[in-house]
């Protein structure tokens, strides 16, 4: 960190250990503790690695693959945070570092995966680190806490762990409104509080931990503590797990460890030693403050500046790393990559670049104030650049065939149009289209019943043909004969100079010439804008609806071979004329030299205005029927579980509601809360305490239902 940069850090955080309301020049100021002051010889050795330097980090954990929030993480890490303090282009330095502390929950996939997006989204770092590749120097510096008596080993069980954390935060609730905490939350046994093992010799303690090490403990039977402060106010305080046992194999550094180090323990040592300037995270992380300077106060290391913004909120989607592994593994979606995930791969395969990401993550910023945005913002900023980017073609999702009746009347007349592949830009080129006898134009383009305000073609009316000039007029409407739905229209051109001038032109593609595909049309995944605890029952049963018969025209031909299409780059995108922006799909295997093989089309957005709207049932596709089917049941069916729950009363939510039946064997008689799992063990407080939050909000939904 530059001097300048240095002094300003210190200056921040001169008033120790509270919040401060002081402002500073500094835009990354947080707030001060007196852990976070380095001495001068630390911020010595640091100008002298650094320099004029100022460097950030980007450290995802491998376990499981980005999302959009680590987008914005990476615009404010990469870019966002050197504007705000005006550090030049050539003093910018990004490490990218793999959390990889936790071997339950990292493979290969999710490492291979991480580097990909972060290299397709554009963003070079200064080097790729692991943390795993620390783990000796951790353990050496674990044992040196140990030495100074601030680590002990302690074999206290989980239940045992929030127990004595309760109980420490209510002695702390206590002192902080003037009570006795030994009156409001007396300490039954040192053995709890400060607990049994916090003051065993060092010399034990190394002993202990050097069997955790070897391995000669019992996987959970031990764990390292810190020895913080039972006082604080910050339950992050409460001597936190530095050390786990877990005999499994690392997927980066191998089998040579059973012992992990945790991340509160790892992520500030490894800020330190790669010389890191400004560690940024999430506000979630704001009350880890505490816990994150105390360990390189302890530790004697450079701590590097702490800043917490609001992580991204976006409507209609979750961001939850179990929430977004429950998806895929209950298979409401296709996969990582399922373009209607907020994942980076499952944008780049719904077609949104890496400019219309960056673009995005860049007009949000970086703020402190929480919020949610609305998901037309992220729309409309892909709108807008695939616009001046993309080639138009004419498609049809859902078919209907067109029989040119009196073609032959027509056939000196000029059948191949040129057209622009973008209006607004010559440099794209050209391509052209024929009109042939028959064509396809898409169901939503044809009525049974006109309407004033419809526009499209319907029986004995006039609609303009795209670039042909001309009008075609449906004369006869042929249905099938089992279902009644539209099979095929007789129409007729009509290009004299008498025409009726149409009001709108719709687009079409030639029967005979057209390419055959699979057009996947993607809407919200969630019903709801901001899904709730209930999350799983929003999922939109329309969120998906695949068009297995769609057409495009052959002027796309040669951009869509399969041999383009690749995992880990943005593959060919095109305007479907009247109907939106689409990509290439993964699944594809067409073949442009023999024209076999599988095409399929995923939409990214929408245009900014969609003309018509289907009101018709007998030209709605196989798969917006079902879709639809699916919808009016699923509505039905959560109506109907909603109403059966408004007849609980909350006394009885646990005993009666479905999702609670067989879970818990007692309840407490006054509230009508769990006390005991169906297998008869005793449930902890904190798990009362959420049983209790649930319990408060059917509550609240039982008091808004009756009004």
């Amino acid at each position: 960190m530059g001097e300048q940069q240095q002094q300003q850090n210190n200056t921040d955080n001169e008033d120790a250990g509270s919040s401060s309301t002081t402002t500073t020049k500094n835009p990354l100021s947080a707030r001060e503790l007196e852990w976070a002051n380095n001495p001068p010889e630390l911020i010595q050795q640091h100008q002298q690695t650094n320099g004029s330097i100022i460097r950030t980090r980007f450290p995802p954990e491998p376990n499981g693959y980005l999302h959009v929030g680590h987008a914005k993480s990476m615009n404010m890490n990469f870019r966002l945070a050197f504007e705000k303090l005006n550090v030049p282009m050539e003093d910018r330095r990004t490490v990218f570092r793999y959390d990889d502390t936790n071997p339950d929950a990292e493979t290969k996939e999710y490492i291979d995966s991480l580097y990909q997006d972060l290299t397709w989204l554009g963003w070079k770092p200064e080097k790729t680190t692991y943390s795993s590749d620390n783990f000796q120097t951790l353990y050496e510096l674990a044992l040196k806490l140990i030495r100074k008596g601030l680590a002990y080993c302690c074999d206290m069980t989980k239940a045992e762990m929030e127990i004595q954390r309760e109980l420490a935060m209510k002695r702390a609730l206590a002192r902080n409104v003037g009570k006795d905490p030994d009156l409001e939350a007396p300490v039954p046994s040192p053995d709890v509080l400060p607990g049994r093992n916090r003051d065993t010799s060092v010399e034990r303690n190394l002993e202990i931990f050097q069997k955790m090490k070897l391995g000669m403990m019992d996987e959970g039977s031990w764990t390292l503590r810190l020895k913080m402060d039972f006082e604080s106010s910050n339950p992050n305080m409460y001597d936190l797990v530095a050390y786990r046992i877990k005999f499994t194999p690392h997927p980066h550094a191998g089998d040579g460890w059973c012992i992990y180090p945790a991340y509160d323990f790892t992520h500030g040592i490894c800020d330190s030693l790669e010389d890191i300037d400004y560690s940024i995270c999430t506000l979630e992380f704001e009350s880890r403050r505490e816990p994150y300077y105390w360990i390189l106060w302890a530790l004697d290391m450079f701590r590097p500046a702490v800043y917490e913004m609001s992580r991204l909120n976006l409507q209609y989607t979750v961001l939850s790393k179990r929430r977004l592994l429950k998806l895929v593994h209950n298979h409401h979606v296709r996969g990582w990559d399922d373009p209607r995930m907020p994942t980076i791969s499952g944008y780049r395969r719904r077609g949104f670049t890496p400019d219309i990401i960056n673009s995005f993550c860049m007009d949000l910023g970086a703020t402190r104030a929480a919020n949610v945005i609305e998901m037309e913002k992220l729309f409309n900023k892909a709108r807008t650049i695939l616009s001046d980017k993309t080639q138009r073609a004419m498609a049809v999702l859902s078919p209907i065939l067109v029989t040119i009746t009196n073609w032959d009347e027509n056939k000196d007349q000029t059948m191949i149009f040129e057209v622009q592949n973008s209006p607004t830009d010559p440099s794209l080129g050209s391509h052209t289209v024929e009109l042939t006898s028959t064509l396809y134009i898409d169901a939503t383009d044809f009525r049974m019943e006109d309407d004033p305000d419809y526009y499209g073609l319907a029986p004995n009316k006039a609609v303009g043909l795209k670039y042909h000039g001309g009008n075609l007029i449906c004369d006869q409407v042929i249905s099938d004969d089992e279902n009644g739905k539209v099979k095929e229209l007789k129409c007729r051109l009509d290009n004299t100079p008498e025409k009726v001038k149409p009001k709108t032109h719709i687009s079409w593609v030639s029967a005979t010439l057209a390419i055959p595909c699979e057009i996947r049309v993607y809407n919200h995944l969630f019903t709801v804008p901001e899904p709730s605890d209930l999350w799983e029952e929003e999922l939109n049963p329309e969120s998906e609806i695949v068009y297995e018969n769609g057409f495009v025209d052959p002027s796309v031909k040669d951009l869509v071979d399969a041999s383009f299409v690749d995992k880990w780059k943005s593959n060919q995108a095109l305007q479907f004329e009247r109907m939106g922006y689409f990509v290439v799909d993964l699944d594809t295997t067409f073949d442009s030299k023999t024209g076999q093989g599988r095409l399929v089309f995923n939409r990214t957005v929408t245009l900014k205005e969609e003309v018509f709207k289907k009101k018709a049932t007998n030209v709605l596709s196989k798969q917006e029927e079902e879709a639809n089917t699916a919808r009016k049941l699923k509505q039905k069916a959560d109506m109907e579980a909603k109403e059966a729950r408004m007849k609980i009363s909350p006394k009885e939510l646990f005993q009666l509601a479905d999702e609670y039946k067989g879970l818990y064997s007692k309840f407490d008689p006054e509230t009508g809360l769990p006390t005991h799992e169906a297998d008869g063990t005793e449930l902890t407080k904190s798990a009362i305490k959420k049983l209790k939050k649930l319990q408060d909000k059917h509550e609240k939904e039982l008091s808004k239902w009756k009004k």
